[in-house]
């Protein structure tokens, strides 16, 4: 039995009830990026959601968590698996994948600094050293986001919690089969193994509290900087944004930072603008008393 084609559905804009009051601390947590390999994502249509809100959702968890310190690791299934490796995964979903297929997507690809944990089972646990590196680290809390809800992120979140380690679902930034699939995995794991939070909530819990106010020329140029991996001088406030590669998956990820930070702006806001002494204008104007001078 292969995976079916996934219909498409919108990610939740509202999370369950949680059991637990938890409360994310960057110096505790790890950002866990599971199973996002083109053989999983090519399931979906990317031109419509959950995929194509998704992809832009998990690169702005990235960009928050390694912004507060947080470690980003992933989890990637090998290909052309070993009959005895690959066990009973093939009786209910085939032979798996092959060499084409194994790649992370580019838009969210690991950098040296990330670890990449090689999947053999649901859990992110299992036949892994996930749980050993990050007692190693002295952290205990994982915050995941990525496919499949209902079976590898519930599986991992699951084994969180027989270990003592806090999971953190994003209900906003892991997608599922279908909606209801989805919903049902985020019920159990807020009353039963976990939390669940939304995009939000994560970013508020990963900017510092003496940056949330306020916000300058130069921290955007910083942000910038991060998100396109380039040194903060190349990013001069009057050339256009464009030939740096700023697409619009990553506006949408310094849309995300900024909302955290109480400024309410839209991507429409920032599209008929080019350069980045544009953008702080159009933010002073949206959010002044969370400005400083340029």
């Amino acid at each position: 039995m292969a995976i079916p084609r996934i219909s498409s559905y919108p990610l939740p804009s509202s999370r369950p009830e949680n059991r637990t009051e938890w409360q994310i601390n960057p110096s505790k947590a790890v950002l866990l990026v599971h199973d996002m390999q083109s053989y999983f994502v090519n399931f979906y249509d990317t031109t419509q959601a959950p995929m194509r809100s998704l992809i832009q959702q998990i690169n702005s968890l990235i960009v928050a968590a390694k912004a507060a310190g947080v470690p980003v690791v992933y989890t990637a299934q090998p290909a052309n698996q070993d009959p005895k490796d690959r066990a009973l995964l093939t009786d209910f979903w085939g032979t798996g994948l092959t060499e084409q297929d194994t790649s992370i997507l580019p838009a969210l690809a690991p950098t040296a600094d990330d670890k990449v944990y090689t999947k053999w089972r649901y859990s992110a646990f299992k036949r892994s050293t996930l749980l050993e590196d990050m007692q190693a680290q002295g952290r205990d809390q994982l915050i995941i986001c990525g496919i499949y809800a209902h079976i590898g992120i519930l599986s991992t979140a699951l084994d969180a919690f027989m270990y003592d380690i806090k999971a953190f679902v994003v209900a906003d930034a892991v997608a599922d089969f279908s909606e209801a699939e989805h919903l049902h995995a985020m019920e159990y794991v807020s009353s039963r193994c976990g939390q669940v939070q939304l995009l939000d909530e994560v970013i508020a819990a990963c900017t510092p509290q003496n940056t949330q106010q306020k916000l300058s020329l130069g921290s955007m140029q910083e942000a910038i900087a991060a998100l396109l991996c380039i040194d903060v001088e190349e990013v001069d406030p009057e050339e256009n944004l464009l030939y740096l590669g700023l697409d619009s998956i990553r506006v949408m990820t310094l849309i995300d930072q900024w909302r955290a930070q109480g400024i309410d702006i839209t991507l429409a806001e920032l599209a008929e603008s080019t350069t980045l002494n544009e953008w702080y204008e159009i933010l002073v104007g949206k959010a002044p008393l969370a400005m400083e001078p340029a």
